[in-house]
Formats: C-alpha cells, sequence, structure tokens
C-alpha cells in the first residue's frame, strides 16, 4: 500500500473526498500487518478522532480495496480483513491466539484446480493454521480457539487423548 501522502494524492487526482477521517485511516493502514478488521479500525481510530463513523470506515476501505490498494481477506472465522501488503504472499491463523500472520510460499508447485473445467478460477487462497511462536511456547497450555476445537485433526487428537487416559 502506499504512503498516506501517496494515498492522499490519488483521493485528490480521483477527486475523492480527502478528510482528515480518511487521512487518518490512511496511517493506520499504512506498514499495518495486524489484517484489522472494520471493527478493530474503528476502535483505534475513535480514540483518536471521537465522532468518526464505522461508514466513513467501511467507504474508504471499499474504495481502497477498489483502487488496488488493500486486500480483502476472508480467513474462514467470521470477519472481513483488510490487508496492505499487496505482494503475493499467503496467511497463517494462529488458532489459540487468532493472530494472523503473511506467509510467503517458496517452494510450492503453481496450484491448479485440475478437476473445474467449464469454471473461471479467479483466485486461489491458501491459509495455514496452526499455532504461532509465541502460543507454541510451553507456558501457553491448551488454549484453544473454537475454530482450532472443531478442526478435525484436532479432534482425533483429543480423542485419542481421552481413549488413552481411561485405557490406565
Amino acid at each position: 500500500m502506499r504512503s498516506p501522502t501517496e494515498l492522499a494524492q490519488v483521493f485528490r487526482e480521483k477527486q475523492l473526498k480527502l478528510t482528515p477521517q480518511r487521512q487518518l485511516l490512511f496511517g493506520l493502514l499504512h506498514d499495518n500487518d495486524s489484517h484489522p478488521t472494520a471493527e478493530s479500525l474503528f476502535e483505534i481510530a475513535s480514540k483518536q478522532m471521537p465522532g468518526i463513523s464505522l461508514r466513513t470506515i467501511y467507504q474508504t476501505l471499499g474504495e481502497l480495496a477498489d483502487m488496488g490498494e488493500l486486500q480483502l481477506v476472508d480467513l474462514g472465522n467470521g470477519a472481513m480483513r483488510f490487508d496492505p501488503n499487496m505482494g503475493e504472499h499467503q496467511h497463517f491463523v494462529c488458532g489459540s491466539c487468532g493472530a494472523i500472520h503473511d506467509v510467503d510460499i517458496t517452494s510450492a508447485p503453481k496450484l491448479r484446480a485440475g478437476s473445474a473445467e467449464g469454471f473461471a478460477v479467479e483466485e486461489i487462497g491458501v491459509v495455514f493454521h496452526g499455532r504461532c511462536d509465541r502460543c507454541n511456547r510451553p507456558n501457553h497450555g491448551e488454549q484453544v480457539s473454537q475454530h482450532s476445537k472443531r478442526s478435525p485433526g484436532i479432534q482425533a487428537k483429543k480423542i485419542r487423548q481421552v481413549k488413552q487416559a481411561s485405557s490406565n
């Protein structure tokens, strides 16, 4: 994503309204690798600029996405995320704390939808699920999110643990 100054210039060139609220949002998004939701941006922006509306946040995010400055990311966890990293990358979602991290896939072969004859594939996305480095440390115990608890791999592991405990 371009710098806040460059985005302001692009908005002027496209004759889009350039307000202090939008400029604040440009600054909040610049170099932001947290993959924020509109609501989390609203919460932060409201503290810096009381009175900013959620509608303004959504409208500005939509315009930035339409201009190719921002990616909309659906990671299957309920909330649309916004990613200013426009480079090719994938995502890792921590099932314990919910953090989202960018991941570069360097050695994977090109993915193709082999049995999708007649379909027009527009995008391929890979999302890695697991535990981040911080949550994987010994002192973080068994904190697993609801999403991970539903994962077939996690369920199978828990079933094995229960069977082992009951057979002892």
